[in-house]
This record gives structure tokens, sequence and C-alpha cells, in this order.
């Protein structure tokens, strides 16, 4: 009979030793695969030498099997921490879609910085405790437990004693319904290099595009991928003798989001003139696509995971009404 009291769900990753040997089936041919592949590696540097290449991917090869017999020591040692008189269950992140967090009371994130992001945009407003499984390997900027604290943050949560953080999301919505939630960011664009071809709306300056696409970061986000623009755009200006202005700051709650195209290019059909802003709760970044083919929205970084976008599709970008929420120590 199916347990139907509200209970803990863990969410795990697989390895990369995992997925090596879905791919190699052994760890012997996972092996002989890393040594080929550095093989091919040097080869194309223009230079070889056998030893040299064994002992590398050697070093490949204990790195990943100490990172997968870590991590599987951390989610078993997790199993019997969490005996509480509630069910729990363990489920890898590519069932996170289908899942129905409305049966927990309380969310586990094992793994990276990445795999907290990709979870609080599907469990609503359940809160999320974050585990670091190897401090030595992982930053953890969003993994503020380790093993040794992480049951009694579960029990705090089940107490109704846990403090949380509220972490803004963006979002994206389409004309027929589909719609897209941001830990970190959104991209719009095309899925290949060539450039993307849209119409821009910010508040009341509307624009054609040619472009890389366009990024919408979250205030956890701002530290990302869209540092990396601002690190291109503050570079070029003190090559040219210039002052770079000061990026944005953002904190995790911020009810605003920020926005930015990249490398935009001017031409007789399309302009430059909306490059970056700031978009408060309340308003919206209208896009409508006019490509052919190959135009697709994703978030956090999970290109797999996305909407198409192409020719007539509009999408409005928006600070969700969701919020993620990080319980913290």
């Amino acid at each position: 009979m199916r347990d139907l009291r509200p209970g803990i769900v863990v969410v795990t990753r697989k390895t990369r030793m995992e997925g090596l040997l879905a791919r190699w089936s052994t760890k012997p041919a996972a092996r002989f695969a890393l040594v080929q592949s550095r093989k091919r590696e040097l080869a194309r540097a223009g230079h070889y030498d056998e030893r040299s290449v064994a002992h590398a991917a050697e070093a490949d090869y204990q790195d990943l099997d100490r990172e997968d017999v870590s991590y599987h020591e951390a989610t078993a040692r997790l199993r019997s921490d969490f005996d509480f008189d509630v069910p729990v269950q363990f489920v890898d992140r590519e069932y996170l879609p289908n899942l129905d967090f409305g049966r927990y009371v309380v969310v586990v994130v094992v793994g990276q910085d990445g795999l907290v992001a990709n979870t609080a945009k599907y469990v609503g407003d359940v809160p999320i405790v974050a585990v670091n499984p190897e401090p030595s390997r992982f930053d953890g900027v969003l993994l503020p437990f380790r093993l040794a604290n992480a049951r009694s943050a579960v029990a705090r949560v089940l107490e109704q004693r846990a403090r949380a953080r509220s972490v803004t999301l963006a979002e994206v919505n389409l004309q027929d319904g589909q719609k897209l939630l941001a830990f970190n960011d959104l991209f719009v664009g095309c899925s290949s290099h060539v450039s993307a071809r849209y119409s821009l709306r910010a508040g009341m300056q509307q624009e054609a595009q040619s472009s890389s696409g366009i990024i919408v970061a979250t205030g956890a986000g701002s530290t990302g991928w869209l540092s990396s623009v601002f690190n291109l755009a503050g570079g070029i200006a003190r090559s040219l003798g210039g002052s770079p202005q000061p990026r944005p700051q953002l904190s995790w709650e911020d009810r605003k989001l920020a926005w930015v195209v990249r490398e935009p290019f001017v031409s007789k059909v399309s302009q430059a003139g909306l490059v970056f802003g700031m978009l408060p709760e309340g308003q919206e970044l209208v896009i409508e696509s006019q490509m052919s083919s190959g135009g697709v929205i994703f978030s956090d970084g999970i290109e797999s995971d996305f909407l198409e976008f192409n020719g007539g599709a509009i999408a409005r970008v928006t600070v969700s009404k969701q919020q993620a929420r990080l319980v913290v120590p």
C-alpha cells in the first residue's frame, strides 16, 4: 500500500563515472576510453608521449573513481541519517519534471550548485536543504550544509523551526501557454552559432536585433554567466583607455532581473540601442522571434530542456511570483 504521509525527497545526480559506465559498461573499458581520448588530444596538439598519456589518463580515471566513491558514500550516509518517522525517497535529477513535490515537506539536494538551481525550478515553495557531499571538490555557494549537519537541518524543517532564504526566479511565458522558470538565468537565442533574429521590446522602446542571444539573470545568477559579459565590456573599456562602469549588484531576494544582449550587430535591418537593462517586478521584456528555425529558450544552462522559439513566437520575460526557499544554518 502506498504511503501517503508527507515525506522527504533526496535529489541526486549521476556521477561522471556513472556517465562513462553508461557508455562503456565496465571500468576497464572506461579507463581505455580515457587513454584513447588523451592520445587524440595530444596528437592534435602536435606532441605525443606514451608514458605521459598513460599517466594523465590514469590520473583522470582515479579522480573520477574517487568522486564516484565519495558521492555514493555521502548518499549512503544520508539514507542512514534520515531515520525520521516519515517516508524518504531518493530520486535522480532526470525525474524532476515529473515529480509531484506537493507530497513532500522538504527537498534535500546532494551535489553541485547547478543541481540546486535545476531542482529549485520544480519544487514550488517546498524548502530546500542543499548538502555539499565533498567540500574539498565543490565550492558550494548554494550548498550551506555538510553531511555532518544535514540531519539536524532536515529535523528543523520537520519541526517548523528552520530559517529559509527566499530566492527570486525568472519566468518566461510563450503565447501558446508554455512556461519556463530559471534560478540563475534564461537564454533566448539560437541553438547554433548563427545570429538570432528577433524584435525586442523593453518598456516603451522597441527595435529589431541580430545578436548572439539575450541573457536574463536573477540575483542568484548575476555572478555567473551575466558577469562574464561585464568582464568583456570592462576589458574592452580598459584597453581603450576608459573606465568600466560599476556592474549592478543584485541579491538573491531582489525582485528584479538584469538582462543583456550578447554581441548585438548593427545593420540596415538591426539595431543595438537596447543592450542592457533592469527588469523590475511587474514589468516585462517582450521578445518576438524572427527565426525560421533553431530558435530556443532554455534556463540555467540546461540546453536539452528548452522551448522552441521560432518565427511568430512571442516570449514574455518577468520576475516570477514563485520563489525558491533555501534553508540556511
